[in-house]
């Protein structure tokens, strides 16, 4: 019992430690306060894709790219964060249900490629995109990677700008760095927003 125990505490230490080693999307940070920071991001580029069923079927669709599931078969690494936004009506930012649209999801590909060297998608509902740097609003958090838990910190962040007199624009992006073995009181995750 106790080695079985000692096996698993290992398991998930050793998981950690992984994901920490994980490249990641590099940032500047111009200010930062208790509740936020306001970050500068460069163009990144990524593999992408959108589904009306469920963030499991998406990140399992990106996860199979790069395990080789491309043209060229190569694997690639993987980075962090693992991106999700929704698509919905934003009337009410500080209302709105997250939930209720479809995911957009997105893996973030290791820096020494470039847009003509990246791997094709064998998935034609996978595509490279270019994500366009700029500032970014973004609230950390721990805790599991539920969209209740990032619909909560999402609101405290667009209410934390609007009293800032900060403008958000686009939907709230919910970001993600650990893997599911980290327990949830070491994960990182992170709700953010494009800002002007």
């Amino acid at each position: 019992m106790r080695v079985s125990l000692v096996f698993l505490v290992s398991i998930f230490f050793s998981w950690a430690n992984i994901t920490i080693a994980l490249e990641e999307t590099s940032y500047r940070v111009i200010i930062a306060n208790q509740i936020y920071e306001i970050r500068e991001y460069d163009d990144r580029l990524a593999v992408q894709t959108n589904q009306k069923n469920g963030q499991n079927r998406a990140f399992r669709k990106l996860f199979k790219y790069i395990s080789g599931s491309n043209i060229s078969s190569t694997k690639i690494e993987m980075t962090t964060p693992v991106t999700q936004s929704v698509k919905i009506e934003m009337t009410t930012p500080v209302t709105q249900k997250f939930q209720d649209g479809e995911i957009m999801m997105k893996f973030f590909l290791p820096r020494k490629f470039q847009l003509k060297t990246a791997p094709q998608p064998l998935s034609e509902d996978l595509s490279i995109v270019v994500v366009k740097g700029g500032k970014y609003a973004v609230i950390k958090y721990s805790g599991r990677s539920t969209f209740k838990n990032f619909e909560k910190h999402s609101k405290l962040l667009l209410e934390a700008l609007l009293g800032d007199n900060i403008k958000a624009v686009g939907h709230p992006i919910k970001a993600t760095f650990n893997g599911p073995l980290t327990p949830f009181f070491m994960r990182r995750n992170e709700a953010m927003i494009r800002i002007e």
